[in-house]
């Protein structure tokens, strides 16, 4: 059974997030224009872009219809975040939910979509396969806060990044390790080395070594236990208690020499690894940054607290949660290509059509038609 074949035309609705802390927005004019192109009306609440760089008028010179509240009148809502258990009321039955749902745990929000008969599609849930690409918004939004990680870090070291020679003398590039080579990891690489850094980098996986190297970084060689920890769907596998024990000791004389951590790893629905105890912290010199990335999974890092920056003996603690709402305005414009692309799969003259036997589909299809298709993840136990 499709989730949607109404033989009439699609509407799409753009709403302003439910978060006031999010700045970025589900759709930018740019994707309203390709799907008013695919034949579908896109409806867009006022003001639902501006914090994100993009005026009502912006919207209307794409093609779309400006509303105060478009929920009760969408067959699709796309969205950043769960939207609030009040919008979701006023959606008809059978309409569509299509975002960033934080699933994992999350039975309140299933419960009331199974209630009210609602679709919805879980973007983290997306497979990493080929034909997914285009689609992939926790690589979009990943990509982001690598870059924009490594640039906190260089704000807030006490020394510069590159080399540089002076009529003063020499300046050592600053040494930076980069923890977890996921799509985070291997945008801070990039970045910290196009900085003029000396890059390091540390994974549970050896086959990024050659991703690592492309970049100019230098990859640390995991540990030798008896279980080496893989992937599974693109994604990092969660390691055993002896594989992070030997990591631990690995990386403990590594961060005797580092100026900066970046500290990218996670593994979707479990709490992030600790990779550097409070023990550990002690081999950093004062001065030193460490940007965490997974602080609000539990964190890579010993203290590091969501939204602040910790003093610790003089070195800065960074728990860096939410960094692609810093960069709004290209992370809400890579967000709605990622959606618009996924759209357009199943758009034929303005209907749609989710088929969710489709390989594409199925794994990121969290409930249709009163039921809820992914328990294993929502009974799963939350990450913190």
């Amino acid at each position: 059974m499709p989730l949607q074949s109404t033989g009439s035309t699609c509407t799409v609705l753009i709403p302003r997030e439910g978060r006031p802390d999010e700045p970025r927005v589900a759709g930018s004019p740019e994707t309203a224009r390709r799907l008013v192109g695919k034949g579908c009306v896109v409806l867009v609440e006022s003001g639902a872009g501006r914090a994100s760089g993009f005026s009502d008028q912006d919207y209307r010179q794409a093609g779309a219809e400006l509303v105060e509240d478009g929920w009760g009148h969408c067959h699709v809502a796309l969205c950043v975040g769960a939207p609030d258990p009040g919008r979701l009321e006023a959606m008809a039955t059978g309409s569509t939910v299509i975002g960033l749902l934080a699933p994992y745990g999350n039975q309140a929000l299933v419960q009331q979509l199974n209630r009210r008969k609602l679709s919805s599609l879980s973007l983290e849930l997306l497979p990493r396969i080929s034909r997914a690409q285009a689609m992939d918004a926790l690589s979009s939004q990943a990509n982001i806060a690598g870059y924009k990680a490594v640039l906190l870090a260089a704000a807030a070291l006490d020394r510069y990044f590159p080399m540089l020679m002076t009529a003063a003398g020499t300046v050592q590039p600053a040494r930076v390790l980069v923890l977890g080579a996921g799509v985070a990891g291997l945008q801070a690489v990039a970045t910290a080395r196009r900085l003029g850094a000396v890059v390091h980098v540390s994974d549970i996986r050896p086959a990024v070594k050659e991703q690592v190297e492309s970049l100019g970084g230098r990859f640390l060689a995991p540990p030798q236990v008896t279980e080496q920890p893989a992937e599974s769907g693109g994604y990092a596998k969660q390691a055993s208690d002896a594989f992070l024990a030997a990591q631990r000791r690995q990386l403990s004389d590594q961060l005797g020499l580092a100026d900066v951590v970046i500290c990218t790893a996670q593994v979707p629905g479990l709490r992030a690894p600790l990779l550097i105890s409070e023990a550990m912290l002690e081999r950093l010199r004062p001065g030193a940054v460490v940007v965490d990335l997974a602080v609000n999974e539990g964190g890579n890092c010993a203290a590091t607290v969501p939204g602040q920056t910790i003093d610790r003996k003089g070195v800065k603690l960074i728990g860096a949660s939410d960094l692609p709402c810093t960069v709004p305005y290209h992370a809400s414009c890579l967000y709605g290509r990622n959606l618009a692309a996924l759209l357009e799969q199943y758009l034929q003259d303005g209907v749609l059509e989710l088929d969710p036997q489709d390989p594409l589909l199925k794994d990121c299809l969290l409930t249709h038609g009163g039921q809820c298709h992914r328990d294993d993840i929502v009974n799963a136990s939350r990450c913190v």
